[in-house]
C-alpha cells in the first residue's frame, strides 16, 4: 500500500471505543508487521451530549463517516449497531470482524435479587420494553453515558443496577452480575459485532478484509435488514439475533410494547448465504401479528 505517514482509523474516544479500535489495529498489524497505524479519535453527536436522551439514528457515527468522506481518516471502526441501516453513498463496510457474546447483561444485582421499586437504568427502548416484561414492578429509569460512567452512578446510589451489552463489559474487562439468556431478553441487531468501514474503492479494502467472518456477517445482515424493513434504528424496541447450524441460519426477532406487556415473537430460517430469507420470513411474521401498530405506540 503506497501510503505517506500512518493509517489513520476514526473511532469515538471512549475507554470502550478505543478498546474495540485498538483490538482491530492490533488484527491488522498481526496480518502486516510493521504496518503504521493510529487511532484518531473523532467527537460525535452522541459523545458531546452524553447526558441527554438521543433523538434520531446515527449519533455515534455521523461524524466519523463525514471525517472518512473528507479523508480526515482512512477506515472508521464502528460498533454494528449504532449504524444506520441505510447505507451511506462513498462508503463501505470492509470487515465485520469475529462477534463478541452478543446477549444483554446486569451490573449491580441479578433481577432476582432487585426488590420492588429498584431502580434499574438504561438508554435503550428495547432493554427497557423487555426489562418491563420479565419486572413490571421494578423502575427503569433513563441512563446516559459511556460504560464505565454508568456503573459509577450504581456505585454512588443513584441507581440499583444497570443493564449493558456482556459485549462492551467483556472488552473493557468488566465482570456482570446477571448474564440474561436469549429467551429471557434478545439483542439489538448487530450488538456485539464490529464494522470496519473504508472509502468505496480504497486500496484497504482488500487488506482490511482479511478480517472478515462470512458467518457473522451473514447473521447481522439478517438481524439488520429485518430491523430495516420495521421501519428503524437503534432507537426502536426491536430484537434480534442470528444464528448459524448445519449451513442454516436461523434468525429469531421480538417486538415489545414500551410497557412490557405485549410482545411479539417471530422466527426465520434459511441458508447461510441467503441471510434476508431468514430476515422476510421473521418481518413478515412480526407484520403479520402486528408488530408495527406496536412500534408506532
Amino acid at each position: 500500500m503506497s501510503r505517506n505517514g500512518p493509517i489513520r482509523v476514526g473511532t469515538r474516544g471512549s475507554k470502550l471505543a478505543l478498546a474495540q479500535t485498538e483490538w482491530v489495529i492490533s488484527k491488522l498489524r498481526a496480518g502486516a508487521p510493521g504496518i503504521d497505524l493510529e487511532a484518531k479519535v473523532v467527537q460525535t453527536t452522541g459523545d458531546r451530549r452524553a447526558e441527554v436522551p438521543l433523538l434520531g439514528d446515527g449519533v455515534f457515527v455521523r461524524e466519523i463517516q463525514h471525517a472518512l468522506l473528507e479523508g480526515e481518516v482512512d477506515m472508521a471502526v464502528h460498533s454494528l449497531k449504532d449504524m444506520p441501516t441505510e447505507p451511506v453513498a462513498g462508503l463501505v463496510i470492509a470487515a465485520i470482524p469475529e462477534r463478541e457474546d452478543a446477549r444483554d447483561a446486569l451490573v449491580g444485582a441479578s433481577l432476582a435479587d432487585l426488590p420492588s421499586g429498584a431502580r434499574v437504568g438504561t438508554g435503550s427502548p428495547r432493554r427497557s420494553a423487555q426489562l418491563k416484561r420479565l419486572r413490571p414492578d421494578i423502575e427503569v429509569v433513563p441512563a446516559r453515558g459511556n460504560v464505565p460512567t454508568r456503573i459509577e452512578k450504581v456505585q454512588r446510589g443513584e441507581y440499583d443496577a444497570v443493564m449493558l451489552a456482556l459485549a462492551g463489559l467483556s472488552r473493557l474487562g468488566l465482570g456482570a452480575d446477571q448474564v440474561f439468556e436469549l429467551d429471557e431478553v434478545l439483542p439489538a441487531p448487530g450488538q456485539g459485532a464490529l464494522a470496519v468501514e473504508t472509502r468505496d474503492g480504497d486500496e484497504l479494502i482488500g487488506w482490511v478484509r482479511a478480517l472478515h467472518q462470512k458467518d457473522v456477517r451473514a447473521c447481522v445482515v439478517a438481524e439488520r435488514h429485518l430491523l430495516r424493513t420495521l421501519g428503524g434504528g437503534c432507537l426502536l424496541p426491536v430484537a434480534a439475533y442470528g444464528s448459524i447450524g448445519n449451513g442454516q441460519i436461523t434468525l429469531d426477532a421480538a417486538v415489545t410494547s414500551q410497557d412490557g406487556k405485549i410482545q411479539l415473537r417471530a422466527h426465520g430460517e434459511s441458508a447461510v448465504d441467503s441471510p434476508l430469507g431468514a430476515a422476510k420470513q421473521a418481518s413478515r411474521q412480526l407484520l403479520n401479528e402486528g408488530a408495527r401498530d406496536l412500534l408506532s405506540t
